[in-house]
């Protein structure tokens, strides 16, 4: 028979560090960013002009993206310079994020308390806290592009005018959008990776070997899917914040 599994949709609080709680996810998102920032310094600490081998495959990575969104931005080098970064970095962190949760040893090392399994580890994405102040950035981030590029008042015109009734109406469905992002963003990639971890670990209990092997490989490429996804919406949201009202 198969061992009871245990699904929580809260993360797992480990200690309190001044009163705030420590939890897994937390700890989790700490070792992702602690990879990121060192590989981005060892990559870059040693750029030359003619590249070596390594340089050149990252530079080939870094530059269908970078192409994509400076034609998607139509070339505004300005736009392109602020939105490119912020972009590829979410990319970056959701992608690390979501595979760093598939490895062998998440959920799998922790300690016992009062009869419970407390893991050390646990994917990142499948704390809501993780998906909403990631999509609270990209919001700021699509809200502060329109009103730096069309100006304050020519921005908020998109949503609140008096031209007509009919364009007022449809300025607050607008405005109304605009604040639905929030709960799109988070719970989209919230659900798929929560759901996927669901998946994996009702697989494993039932059928250990073989099977989870291309379950795995599936839940590498909905990963890949999802941090696309969450930087691509980004990205084009963006892109209709800085056009012009009409």
């Amino acid at each position: 028979m198969a061992k009871e599994i245990a699904i929580h949709l809260e993360p797992t609080v480990l200690t309190h560090l001044f009163g705030l709680p420590i939890t897994n996810t937390l700890l989790s998102t700490i070792v992702v960013s602690a990879l990121l920032i060192v590989s981005a310094y060892f990559l870059g600490r040693n750029l030359k002009l003619v590249p070596g081998k390594l340089q050149a495959a990252v530079e080939g990575i870094i530059e269908f993206p970078y192409s994509f969104v400076r034609e998607t931005l139509e070339y505004d080098k300005k736009l392109v310079a602020w939105v490119f970064p912020l972009v590829m970095t979410i990319f970056i962190f959701v992608l690390t994020a979501n595979w760093f949760g598939l490895l062998p040893f998440i959920g799998a090392i922790g300690i016992e308390d009062h009869g419970h399994f407390l893991p050390f580890f646990y994917p990142i994405n499948t704390d809501l806290n993780v998906t909403l102040a990631l999509s609270i950035i990209a919001l700021l981030a699509i809200e502060t592009a329109g009103i730096i590029t069309l100006g304050a008042l020519r921005y908020g015109g998109k949503f609140v005018t008096f031209k007509s009734p009919l364009a007022f109406a449809v300025g607050i469905i607008e405005l109304f959008s605009e604040l639905a992002r929030l709960i799109s963003f988070s719970f989209r990639l919230f659900g798929n990776i929560f759901a996927g971890k669901v998946l994996i670990l009702v697989v494993f209990s039932f059928v250990p070997l073989l099977v989870p092997v291309p379950l795995l490989a599936f839940e590498l490429f909905v990963g890949f899917i999802q941090a696309a996804i969450f930087a691509l919406l980004t990205l084009f949201f963006i892109k209709i914040a800085v056009a012009e009202p009409h």
